[in-house]
């Protein structure tokens, strides 16, 4: 296969100088914002001083000395360039020398100024419709128009069940009420504190057109029209749609072509919760409640109804009521409701449940000012202060989710100083122990898991969170580290986001079922990031399909591969792109 453009230049680049590589945030820095380029040495060099230059070579900033830090991965140094103090907008390059002078290593060209983020929030919006289920905008068609066939039901099995909508989770085509909840949340939560990041671009079927409501909330709403169909009736709470037989066929999500039982490209089975381990086909979960589902629907379904009420009064009162009865569930049925497995062991291990039930009262409260709301949200809080990844080396596949506590900000917005104090405290502790871990030059102390993306997006939105609570900037480097990292300032010098910056380094081949010739529809969609070697080399079904253009950078304990063979970094994931867009938003100038 050859190698995509950017990927041979990628490849040329590590020909040319093997020795270290600026790497740098390629959509650029807030004149407020950290700044900090760092280079990642492939083997041991003697840095001097670095300056950073316009493009026509005027030096802005500089000379200043770099920073020798710790080793990470591959790169056996790491120097920091420091160059917060730069608060002139410019399209500038970092260059630095060696102590004697002899070599200059030198970053690409990247913007300074306040609008670098300005308007990157909306174009992840293209991402999720492109991920619709039902009527998918971006192909012209309609997807899984049979859903669904309940499956697993003590008294219900084999009835069909219209729960057609929502998005693809990720590359595949399965869903989850607990990534698309979470998702919608996101969604909701970054148009309410950061309406100026978004625009009205499109009409409510995802068309080219105006509507006069943002596009963020005719994203949102796709999510909760489907929500409410996964939640029928006050007692029967689906979770599920689809299994890994979904990974038979390579189809586009308009003729995918999976089979469980009734035909070719007809119904899809759909979980309910039922608070008893799950799998029909070979393996099985660990269910033991509803709550982290329930939970989940409330607090989607709460934010819904604040957000709505003044656009569709009727819709707001089905999503307000929902939101209650979902909650009463949770609290009757304490527990996780994980996702099912079917052949292959793999399935969303969810182990904790407050954080969602706390996310749900927390809304709930602000909805109705019911106590009873508020005191529940605090006792959930109470009861898992600190996600529990925070600080740990592992953690089982989605076995802390969501991976950033939002309950714990929703809560603090309706309580006492005492407690809005204490909520503080938790988010606190949590971004402490990522920093302890983050003692290298690209300050990341995320566990490389699979889907370490969202660990990292979840940090800067705990940090973001943090700041706006008690107004305590401690994080701040932590944070901006975080979406630096995200955007290039890594050991392989890609963004983890398709297409972003449009002429940067990102992700060209990435793990999806859609043929080159559609790529430009991923547009906006993060990928699941760098994981461990060791989880890398014993994951089912990976074999990358050319040659690895980052070899290089790959000899270290994490690996990241652009590869569409390589799932397990390089698949492009619905939720994780929800939170990042909320996280952007929050950016915004």
């Amino acid at each position: 296969m050859a190698l995509p453009l950017l990927s041979a230049l990628v490849v040329a680049a590590t020909a040319a100088d093997s020795s270290a590589f600026v790497r740098i945030n390629q959509v650029g820095y807030r004149l407020d914002a950290p700044k900090v380029a760092v280079v990642c040495a492939l083997r041991p060099v003697r840095l001097g001083r670095f300056t950073v230059e316009t493009e026509r070579g005027q030096v802005l900033l500089g000379p200043k000395r770099a920073e020798r830090d710790r080793p990470f991965a591959a790169c056996v140094e790491t120097w920091r360039l420091d160059f917060s103090a730069l608060r002139r907008p410019a399209r500038v390059r970092v260059r630095v020398r060696t102590a004697d002078g002899a070599t200059m290593y030198e970053s690409p060209v990247f913007p300074v100024g306040d609008a670098v983020y300005r308007g990157l929030a909306d174009t992840l919006m293209g991402y999720m419709r492109q991920q619709r289920s039902g009527y998918n905008p971006f192909l012209g068609d309609t997807a899984h128009r049979f859903d669904a066939r309940i499956v697993d039901h003590p008294t219900r099995t084999g009835e069909v069940a219209p729960v057609q909508g929502g998005w693809a989770d990720a590359a595949d085509y399965l869903q989850y009420v607990t990534t698309s909840a979470t998702a919608t949340y996101h969604l909701l939560a970054a148009w309410r504190d950061a309406p100026k990041a978004f625009a009205d671009r499109r009409r409510a079927d995802g068309h080219a057109g105006t509507n006069g409501v943002p596009d963020v909330l005719d994203e949102a709403r796709h999510g909760l029209t489907w929500l409410l169909r996964m939640f029928p009736d006050d007692r029967t709470m689906f979770n599920q749609l689809g299994d890994d037989r979904d990974h038979a066929f390579f189809d586009l999500l308009t003729t995918d072509s999976s089979d469980y039982g009734w035909g070719k490209g007809r119904e899809r089975p759909v979980y309910p919760c039922t608070g008893q381990p799950q799998g029909v086909v070979r393996a099985k979960n660990r269910s033991t409640g509803y709550a982290s589902t329930a939970g989940k629907f409330a607090a989607a379904f709460a934010l819904g109804a604040m957000q709505f009420r003044t656009r569709d009064a009727a819709f707001a009162d089905t999503l307000a009521r929902k939101a209650r009865a979902a909650f009463a569930l949770g609290e009757a049925f304490p527990g996780v409701c994980q996702t099912a497995p079917g052949s292959s062991p793999y399935f969303y291990e969810e182990a904790s449940w407050h954080d969602d039930m706390e996310l749900g009262g927390a809304l709930l409260y602000q909805l109705t000012g019911d106590a009873h709301y508020q005191r529940a949200a605090l006792t959930h809080a109470a009861a898992e202060p600190v996600t529990p990844w925070m600080g740990a080396d592992t953690a089982r596949h989605y076995e802390w989710y969501p991976w950033q506590n939002a309950g714990h900000y929703e809560t603090a917005m309706r309580a006492s100083a005492a407690h809005r104090t204490r909520l503080a405290t938790m988010y606190r502790e949590g971004l402490t122990r990522i920093a302890a871990r983050a003692g290298n030059g690209f300050r990341i102390g995320v566990p490389f898991i699979w889907c370490s993306n969202n660990l990292v997006v979840a940090t800067a939105v705990q940090a973001a969170l943090y700041r706006r609570l008690t107004g305590d900037t401690r994080f701040a480097t932590l944070e901006q580290s975080a979406i630096d990292w995200l955007f290039g300032t890594n050991p392989w010098g890609t963004s983890m986001v398709i297409g972003v910056p449009r002429l940067g380094v990102w992700p060209r081949d990435p793990h999806t079922e859609l043929p080159p010739s559609l790529h430009v529809g991923l547009t906006g969609g993060l990928v699941d990031g760098p994981v461990y070697r060791s989880i890398f080399s014993n994951l089912r079904g990976i074999a990358l399909h050319h040659a690895d253009e980052y070899a290089a950078f790959n000899t270290g304990f994490v690996v990241y591969h652009d590869d569409l063979g390589d799932y397990a970094t390089n698949e492009h994931i619905m939720d994780g792109t929800a939170a990042l867009a909320y996280l952007l938003a929050l950016q915004h100038r």
